[in-house]
């Protein structure tokens, strides 16, 4: 009998670990209060993009491989969004202390893309990021399809690979 509860107490677990997994894997943008560049208060709960992927992008201004991604993505980005639709969403990390660079920064890049700064980490800490450049990719249904951590030259062919997948109607899994 002991056994037996050992087993059914492994069991329990183990469908418990798989049933997070699943969830983890298909999570919806969570509801927190992010900043626009001007300051006034936007919920990311709001980031839609009629049914077409969206590419969440977590960066700093003190983040060299960060920039470097996001600004190696503008040279593509028109591209991008006349063959699939796509939308970039960057959320920047920096705290209260360098926030007054994101806007400069963004403005001297001209980047195209929805600028967003969470100061205070709310947004960045329910999505589980640690570090940046962490990037998420979001399907046509609003789920979590895919993140990426870190960022190497020529990541962004690989991530427009899974968006135009997704565009298509098809699982990047």
């Amino acid at each position: 009998m002991k056994h037996f509860r050992i087993l059914l107490t492994i069991f329990a677990i183990s469908i418990a670990t798989v049933a997070l997994a699943q969830e983890k894997s298909n999570r919806v943008i969570p509801a927190v209060d992010v900043q626009k560049l001007n300051g006034s208060k936007f919920n990311t709960s709001e980031i839609k993009n009629d049914g077409k992927p969206i590419i969440i992008n977590f960066w700093a201004t003190w983040c060299a491989p960060c920039k470097r991604e996001l600004n190696n993505i503008t040279e593509l980005y028109e591209d991008w969004q006349e063959e699939t639709g796509v939308k970039l969403v960057a959320i920047s990390i920096d705290d209260t202390r360098n926030m007054a660079k994101v806007a400069p920064y963004v403005n001297g890049k001209g980047w195209e893309y929805e600028v967003y700064i969470d100061p205070n980490g709310d947004f960045k800490r329910a999505l589980g990021v640690n570090n940046v450049p962490h990037t998420f990719l979001v399907d046509g249904d609003g789920q979590i399809v895919w993140q990426h951590n870190s960022y190497s030259e020529g990541d962004e062919y690989e991530l427009f690979e899974l968006v135009k997948k997704l565009s298509e109607g098809q699982s990047i899994k």
